[in-house]
């Protein structure tokens, strides 16, 4: 008997801490919520594509801000950094519409791809606390900076994930950019939650379960035909043949998420002040 009462607080113990840190009303259950994501370039997105589609679904408003117009990656010699800025641009507005998100809901800030850490933070950071008080997002979703100790990021991804926290720990204090408190008549706004993707796997705290927006993350995927098409090398236009779409799918389907018959998409979830996201 004593043995019993044992193993059931110890799982008791262990269940608890699984599941410590997740928000109280399931993320399949928000509505009514303002969320906002920032990213680094067009396709970051991309990883939360299920939930982004789940939660506009919903009844909630959401915001996708990018910080550089993607206008680098590529190997195809012949794309200037301009064309490929506009391409990248209607790619992301196409995705964004499969996912139900309207193309006003889509900000770009412009910066050039692979340089944003060589940027003027000070800018960056007064552009993204504006955005911030003007939609009051309840939520940020972004890169997570890590817990405890940096989680590294390659270049521009690991820039953003700090902008994105910082920005909004920024935009609750009101003697920071106190010029948008007192000429735009803007006002102080504290997030006080966060779905931190691209983290460290122990850190994630919740899954979503995105099975009913599988075809919807795949779709709008697709749309990025000049990332992860032929287009990398040689791009010729946004129609691309079937067997290049079928292998495109082929593709997506391996970088999903498959647990115990579901799909699923994962965060680390964080209540309270931006003060404590890395504790």
């Amino acid at each position: 008997m004593k043995r019993k009462c044992l193993f059931f607080l110890v799982l008791l113990f262990f269940s608890h801490f699984s599941l410590k840190g997740q928000p109280e009303i399931p993320v399949e259950k928000w509505t009514g919520k303002t969320i906002m994501l920032i990213g680094a370039h067009p396709d970051d997105d991309a990883i939360s594509h299920g939930t982004l589609a789940m939660l506009q679904d919903h009844g909630n408003q959401v915001y996708v801000v990018i910080l550089t117009s993607g206008n680098v990656g590529t190997q195809d010699p012949q794309i200037s950094m301009t064309d490929l800025a506009r391409i990248r641009k209607k790619e992301e507005i196409d995705a964004l519409a499969e996912l139900g998100i309207p193309a006003g809901h889509y900000i770009n800030m412009g910066y050039n791809d692979g340089m944003l850490e060589l940027q003027d933070k000070e800018e960056i950071m007064t552009r993204l606390v504006r955005q911030i008080r003007k939609y009051k997002p309840d939520v940020l979703m972004a890169f997570d900076p890590g817990k405890g100790k940096m989680r590294w990021h390659k270049a521009d991804h690991r820039t953003a994930s700090w902008l994105a926290v910082d920005a909004c720990r920024a935009a609750m204090w009101p003697l920071l950019y106190e010029g948008q408190i007192i000429h735009e008549n803007l006002k102080p706004h504290e997030v006080r939650e966060y779905l931190l993707f691209d983290g460290f796997p122990e850190d994630y705290n919740t899954e979503v379960n995105i099975t009913q927006y599988l075809e919807v993350k795949i779709n709008a995927f697709m749309k990025y035909v000049s990332q992860f098409t032929s287009g990398w090398s040689k791009y010729t236009g946004p129609e691309i043949s079937p067997e290049e779409e079928k292998q495109f799918r082929e593709r997506i389907k391996k970088r999903t998420i498959y647990k115990e018959g579901k799909v699923i998409e994962q965060f680390r979830y964080f209540a309270g002040s931006p003060e404590g996201i890395g504790r």
